[in-house]
């Protein structure tokens, strides 16, 4: 949650500061705010969205070529002027932006009161700005750098819960010193300039170069040089990466929002996800990132896949289609419970832990737990130098590029074709013959021309979404492979358009879901031409018995639904274990389309944040 960006340099800082927290607005836009340093410390922050600070800042120019700024997802205190950070210490001459949640701020607090100091928000971070410049006059000496980075280390030592920090200090002018713990921070290296962020998108364009901070690095920044060290002040082993992402990865380009950007770019990053792990000399899937022989393959008995929200539900598909082609018994745990749950777990489980950054705390705690109980945790996620990607015992990169819309669209897909491609693996080493494999290749390779054709029907489905956009409520069914499908429609439409949405099996209908039905309540049927199509048929036509609306999404040539369904939908014929990543691009585009048409802010809607990196 939330943003941070930080510069030190030669150029104005507002400008590139204000421009970081636009790439950032998907991380938090309660509210944003910048400090700046030009010989005193300058603030200007406001309530709402960075339009508003941009606003202010035009009215009220700040100049100076160090600075610090953040966009707010609340957690502690509400959404006003006074919460939205930078913070300060209580000379005022110690700025600090923060990440993470403080769970032992009112204990500080309280001691910090006991002492003279005073409070102007209700934030956790401002006790935090406080302690560390409590600590920065308390060492005395000279006003340094090594004395402000002294302060911030005395003060997080005394901290419990999880932070990603930039802090800046009046008196010394010519550093920055950042620091993570649980929450994202990466140094951007520039010539001339340095830059701190909690994502790489907020320095693409500025910065080639980058270190991703690992949790307990204290991060030292002056304009030509940066160190990097550990809480105990040891040393860090670092790495410095390529920036891989381009300004046009992280720009909307044509389209009027991230999210159908990132819908249309899901034949590529579905082409990315395979590419380089079909061999057709082997007839199977190869996933080197596993760390594991085929012996070991052969050896898993149980598999385990965790995440929370979108993940979860591409986890789900991956349950199914696993335990279709491996014959691998695999089960889904939300990662929010894993970790406060005795699981029985046998010496030959493996767990996937399934995140799109890389940095979701949830999943990233049950992947600890995991290996706290010694379990091989694999990770799937979508940034290398994520911490997941770190601290997991292997894994795979899912390549889908950056993901800026909060609702995921491209994540999901991806995460379904790693875990299909992990499907084929286990099962050629167990009962697929050559020929299986040879066919589920050449099936899977066809997918994202396929998933181009559906994209050709977006104005039709626009038709279909605005005559459905002022429904009471709408509830989302399927079966078997697409009841995860069934759950991730109706998140989409809850997360963008706010409309309260319900996904179940069909079969779950005449169990109490039929007493919602209605003509205000449309009903999504996820009904391709499957082994439960028939199944489908009968759920719709009891639909329609109690006048519910229904759309329906089937496979070409089937005649069926169109005498029984108000709208159909149509994909191209594929096996049933693939039929999510086609299914899904519909309900995609439905929701987004729905949404729009409601007025709603589809890239960053209420309440939600992209990545959610406190518990």
């Amino acid at each position: 949650m939330c943003g941070i960006i930080g510069y030190i340099g030669k150029s104005e800082a507002a400008p590139i500061l204000l421009e970081g927290l636009r790439r950032l607005e998907y991380r938090g836009y309660d509210s944003a705010g910048l400090a700046i340093l030009n010989g005193t410390l300058s603030v200007r922050k406001c309530k709402g969205r960075i339009a508003n600070l941009t606003d202010l800042i035009g009215r009220e120019p700040i100049h100076g070529d160090v600075g610090i700024s953040h966009t707010r997802w609340a957690t502690h205190g509400g959404v006003t002027d006074e919460n939205a950070h930078p913070h300060f210490d209580e000379s005022g001459k110690l700025a600090l932006v923060h990440n993470g949640v403080i769970e032992n701020y009112q204990t500080l607090k309280e001691q910090l009161l006991s002492e003279g100091h005073h409070f102007k928000s209700q934030t956790d971070t401002e006790v935090l700005a406080h302690l560390i410049g409590k600590h920065f006059e308390a060492l005395g000496g000279e006003a340094s750098g090594p004395r402000l980075v002294e302060a911030v280390r005395a003060a997080l030592k005394e901290v419990t819960g999880t932070y990603g920090i930039a802090v800046m200090h009046e008196a010394v002018p010519e550093t920055l010193v950042g620091a993570r713990r649980g929450s994202p921070l990466v140094l951007g290296i520039g010539k001339g300039e340095n830059f701190l962020a909690s994502d790489v998108s907020a320095i693409v364009g500025h910065a080639r170069e980058a270190v991703y901070l690992r949790d307990y690095d204290v991060v030292t920044l002056g304009r030509d040089d940066f160190e990097i060290t550990t809480l105990d002040g040891g040393v860090s082993g670092f790495k410095v990466s390529k920036v891989e992402f381009s300004e046009d990865d992280v720009n909307k380009g044509a389209f009027p929002h991230f999210m159908l950007k990132e819908i249309f770019e899901q034949p590529e990053s579905l082409q990315n996800a395979i590419r380089g792990r079909l061999s057709v000399e082997e007839s199977t899937a190869k996933l080197g990132g596993l760390n594991m022989t085929p012996q070991q393959l052969r050896d898993i008995e149980r598999i385990v896949l965790t995440g929370c929200g979108t993940a979860c539900h591409a986890a789900m598909v991956g349950e199914y289609v696993i335990e279709t082609l491996a014959h691998v018994p695999t089960e889904v745990e939300f990662a929010s419970e894993f970790r406060y749950r005795n699981m029985p777990m046998n010496k030959d489980t493996v767990v996937f832990a399934i995140s799109q950054s890389g940095e979701t705390a949830d999943t990233l705690a049950a992947l600890r737990e995991s290996q706290r109980k010694g379990h091989r945790t694999l990770g799937i996620c979508n940034n290398v130098a994520s911490t997941i990607a770190r601290e997991s015992d292997g894994g795979v990169y899912m390549h889908a590029g950056p993901e800026i819309g909060v609702a995921a669209t491209k994540s999901f897909t991806s995460q379904v074709a790693v875990l299909t491609l992990l499907g084929l693996l286990l099962g050629r080493i167990r009962h697929l013959s050559t020929s299986d494999g040879i066919r589920i290749m050449e099936e899977m390779k066809a997918i994202p021309e396929k998933v181009r054709e559906i994209l050709k029907q977006n104005d039709r489905i626009k038709e279909i979404a605005h005559k459905y956009a002022y429904a009471k409520a709408m509830m989302f069914l399927g079966r078997q492979f697409n009841y995860p499908v069934a759950m991730e429609g109706a998140l989409k439409m809850k997360e963008i358009s706010y409309l309260h949405a319900e996904g179940h099996p069909s079969a779950e209908l005449k169990h109490g879901v039929i007493a919602l039905i209605s003509p205000e309540v449309p009903s999504v049927f996820i009904a391709p031409d499957d082994s439960v199509y028939d199944k489908n048929i009968s759920n719709i036509e009891e639909v329609k018995a109690r006048k519910g609306p229904v759309i329906a999404i089937g496979t070409e040539g089937s005649s069926k639904l169109e005498k029984v369904a108000d709208d159909v939908i149509y994909i191209p014929r594929c096996p049933d274990y693939l039929s999510p990543l086609l299914t899904v691009i519909p309900l995609q585009l439905f929701a987004y389309h729905l949404a729009v048409k409601l007025g709603c802010d589809v890239d960053k809607p209420r309440n939600l944040a992209k990545s959610v990196t406190v518990e």
